[in-house]
């Protein structure tokens, strides 16, 4: 016997193979519409069929909570509100009875009606007449389904009512509000606009305004960056990738000028102010010129004089070496660098170390005349200071072994002076994980050609050049591994390679041995990692 979900009690035999349904133990003259649950919560059930409670103006009360099974029952379309009681109110259902009334009380039915619109908790009543006054009066708490009769088939006259939510009225405040959101906002939107407008403005003149090289003697030009981007048509040439940011071609009326922007503002702030400050003020003719920079936070540029052959590493590591320089070309190029350094080193009021001397950074005018650039980890250094400390910077494989200690002079960029003279005689990268095993560093492979008297084996593609100057190559080779001594104190200031390689000074006398024994050069600076990295 099973008690189930409908309200009937229904009596199940086993027939062998499944249950199968004996009786309903309760329902001797079966009604379908007689049980609670019959149509679920809110439902009518009319003749076994389900429906919802419906207006008389057609509004849309209730609503099925599934419209494939009517007899899951309704909810209301607008659920009931205790805080919103006084926009309630009865809905009549004519002709619609309940399965069971109790708790009732004699009054008449306006006041029964008013009591339950009262109550918060009380969901529907009835009202059971009695006379034209008075009558039953039963309030519902909770609502099952409700029963559809014929007229006059119940035996007495019974009114029901169904509780509903109304929505409050739009209200004269509301209209007014309303009124007030319409006007108000334009209006505000604009006074944001005027107030957005003037505080860009007063921030773009204070970054006009602002300049850090202020005062500055000897300073170059200063361009808004609304000039430079029409001197380099919004940007569109690409001449290259620094360590800090790209380089674009640009004009200057008739001038072609190359503008380098650094793109990590936060990070390049101290290099910007250290390349301005430092080339800015300085004149030679193997250092490109600066010719202007555009300071207003948002934006850091420099101008520099445009040098129409790149730079100097597209030329010495190019495949087809056919077409390559001659070594009269790269002879002149590794003397034009050794003049620029000693300028630095030697000239100026205070040492400036550039601490990134490498192809790269060294570019070519019309006529291969040689310019170092890129100062942005350039470091200056008192003529009463021996040394300096500071980060490591620069890029692997020119980095001079003193990097380790963090303590550099001027005799890091004569480290890395001798690698690129190496790298510009062999026309090879320092480090080439290209090469077979054992090649790859190029001055592991010159230390292994010294002991065994084959220098000029270092040299790729060798031709007539190597054949008509290869004894002036190994004079430059000699002077390069001079440069690259372990001991910083060992090698040659600056002012002696441009010496050396004007022919006023021998190397022999100054060097010390021959290079042929020479075992006390250092190795390449791969270890020495991590460190940052510029292009």
């Amino acid at each position: 016997m099973s008690l189930e979900d409908d309200g009937h009690l229904r009596l199940y035999g086993w027939n062998g193979l499944s249950w199968k349904s004996l009786a309903d133990v309760l329902n001797v003259d079966p009604e379908e519409c007689a049980y609670p649950t019959v149509c679920g919560e809110y439902g009518i059930c009319s003749e076994g069929q389900c429906s919802c409670p419906a207006a008389s103006s057609g509004d849309t009360l209730f609503r099925q909570l599934d419209d494939r099974q009517p007899n899951l029952g309704c909810s209301p379309a607008t659920p009931l509100s205790c805080d919103l009681i006084q926009y309630q109110r009865l809905l009549p259902l004519p002709d619609v009875t309940y399965f069971n009334f109790a708790d009732d009380w004699t009054t008449d039915e306006e006041s029964c009606k008013g009591t339950c619109l009262k109550a918060c908790s009380c969901k529907a009543v009835f009202f059971r007449h009695q006379n034209d006054s008075y009558g039953s009066c039963y309030l519902m708490p909770k609502l099952f389904s409700l029963m559809h009769y014929k007229h006059g088939t119940i035996g007495y006259n019974l009114s029901a009512y169904i509780k509903v939510q109304m929505l409050p009225p739009p209200s004269s405040s509301k209209g007014l509000n309303a009124t007030a959101y319409h006007v108000g906002v334009p209006v505000l939107v604009v006074l944001i606009c005027v107030l957005l407008l003037y505080i860009k403005r007063a921030i773009t003149k204070r970054m006009q305004e602002e300049d850090p090289f202020k005062g500055i003697p000897g300073m170059p030009t200063r361009f808004s960056y609304k000039q430079l981007k029409e001197a380099t048509n919004n940007f569109s040439k690409k001449l290259g990738q620094g360590g800090f940011g790209p380089v674009y071609e640009g004009k200057l009326g008739t001038v072609k000028i190359a503008v380098k922007c650094l793109q990590d503002i936060g990070h390049g702030k101290e290099e910007f102010m250290a390349e301005v400050i430092t080339i800015g003020s300085i004149h030679h003719i193997n250092l490109v010129r600066l010719v202007g920079y555009c300071s207003d936070k948002l934006h850091r540029l420099l101008v520099y004089e445009h040098m129409s052959n790149s730079s100097l590493d597209k030329w010495i590591f190019r495949k087809n070496q056919s077409d390559s320089l001659s070594w009269a070309s790269r002879y002149r190029i590794i003397l034009d660098v050794a003049k620029g350094l000693a300028y630095l080193h030697e000239e100026c009021r205070q040492k400036i170390v550039h601490l990134d001397i490498k192809p790269g950074n060294i570019l070519l005018d019309d006529k291969f005349n040689a310019k170092i650039s890129d100062f942005g980890l350039a470091k200056l250094i008192d003529r009463d200071q021996s040394q300096v400390m500071t980060k490591v910077r620069g890029t692997r494989g020119y980095l001079a072994p003193e990097w380790l200690t963090s303590t550099i002079t001027e005799k890091a960029d004569i480290y890395s002076f001798g690698v690129v003279v190496l790298e510009i005689v062999s026309r090879r990268k320092i480090l080439d994980d290209t090469k077979p095993e054992g090649s790859t560093n190029l001055i592991n492979l010159l230390q292994e050609k010294i002991k065994i008297g084959q220098v000029l084996d270092i040299v790729e593609n060798q031709n007539e050049d190597v054949q008509l100057h290869g004894a002036e190559m190994k004079e430059v080779i000699k002077l390069a591994v001079w440069c690259l001594q372990r001991e910083c104190t060992k090698r040659p200031a600056m002012s002696q390679v441009v010496k050396i390689l004007e022919g006023a000074m021998d190397i022999e006398t100054n060097a010390g041995s021959e290079i042929t024994s020479r075992d006390d050069i250092c190795e390449a600076s791969s270890p020495l990692s991590p460190v940052p990295v510029s292009a």
